[in-house]
């Protein structure tokens, strides 16, 4: 019935961006009531199996979560695809130069960043088959880096008029509006990550102490004072606006089922259009991440230091805080020398 109505609405041509969004949800809502059979499995293929091997190895060998190891799989099948015609009776008969060949044709298909991703994604692949047995050498050694300068970029920020802008733009009469109130609220003042955000629980919040539980990079989990207004954007969704359910997750899905959102992507979308809202373009990185910057960034111009501002977003490295330094041009323009011989 399904497949029907999309063709014809396909002969009509008015099909619309989310109505296989909306049926999937709907097919879910009625197969969780059992009013419908459960979904078919989907057919097992010889890349499928490849996958799934590679994909148990990155989990248990490596210790990854599953959305670094879905990251993997677009580099590595186009890579089957090309070097690996015939499949898994293929995988013994990957050469050093094959794979630099590859390398080469492909490494400047997008940007740096891009092709160093898909070196690594390489290299874990070429690592397990060699951890298999299926490769005889360790093929690994071969895949070369792809030249990135560090600390070279500079991050994309937004002032604090354009981030309460952007905050101002919220439609807090309405359920969805609130919600996306208190969401960029845990971006702008806590500089949480997409993925932070998503995975927040109700169980998280400690209303006595005034404390989040927040579930960060690499599994490992800190606990972060939580700001009056921010704790007032959260009461009022929970209290007025959040959809009755039987769903843990802080923030829940407007449209039914309603439940917690299934990746940090959807933060991103709602951050994407918090700033088209308000007017705010012409930046590199229209996102969740901004937000982040635009904190750091801000804390740095009130006189911060930079141990203080890596406290707040959790960094792992002192690298990562010092980025920031090179947008305060006031402070660097007390320690620049004069130029040799006079203003040019």
């Amino acid at each position: 019935m399904t497949e029907r109505y999309l063709k014809y609405r396909a002969r009509k041509l008015c099909i619309q961006a989310g109505d296989r969004a909306a049926l999937k949800r709907l097919l879910s809502v009625l197969r969780e009531a059992g009013m419908i059979a459960p979904a078919p499995l989907p057919p097992t293929t010889p890349e499928h199996q490849i996958f799934e091997g590679f994909s148990d190895y990155l989990r248990q060998e490596r210790g990854l979560a599953p959305r670094s190891i879905i990251c993997h799989l677009p580099s590595i099948r186009r890579f089957l695809r090309e070097v690996c015609p015939a499949g898994a009776r293929d995988l013994g008969n990957i050469s050093r130069e094959g794979v630099t060949r590859y390398i080469e044709r492909h490494a400047r298909d997008g940007s740096a960043e891009s092709g160093k991703r898909m070196c690594w994604s390489l290299r874990a692949f070429l690592r397990y088959l060699h951890h298999k047995g299926v490769t005889r050498l360790a093929l690994a050694d071969c895949v070369p880096s792809v030249r990135q300068w560090k600390l070279a970029s500079l991050p994309t920020y937004l002032s604090a008029a354009q981030v309460q802008k952007v905050l101002d733009g919220c439609d807090r009469a309405t359920t969805m509006g609130r919600r996306d109130y208190a969401i960029l609220m845990l971006l702008a003042k806590l500089g949480l990550r997409a993925g932070e955000v998503a995975t927040l629980t109700l169980d998280d919040i400690d209303w006595r102490s005034g404390e989040m539980l927040i579930r960060a990079k690499g599994r490992q989990r800190a606990r972060m004072p939580m700001p009056p207004d921010v704790g007032a954007a959260i009461v009022a969704y929970l209290r007025d606006r959040r959809s009755t359910s039987s769903c843990r997750r802080l923030f829940l899905r407007t449209p039914a089922p309603h439940v917690g959102f299934a990746s940090g992507c959807v933060i991103t979308v709602i951050a994407k259009t918090a700033l088209e809202r308000a007017g705010v373009r012409g930046y590199a990185h229209h996102g969740a991440h901004i937000f982040r910057h635009s904190l750091a960034t801000e804390l740095l111009r009130s006189g911060a230091t930079l141990s203080e501002i890596g406290q707040l977003p959790r960094h792992e490295s002192h690298d990562t805080t010092r980025i920031y330094a090179k947008v305060d041009i006031q402070r660097l323009r007390t320690l620049s020398l004069p130029w040799p011989g006079g203003a040019q």
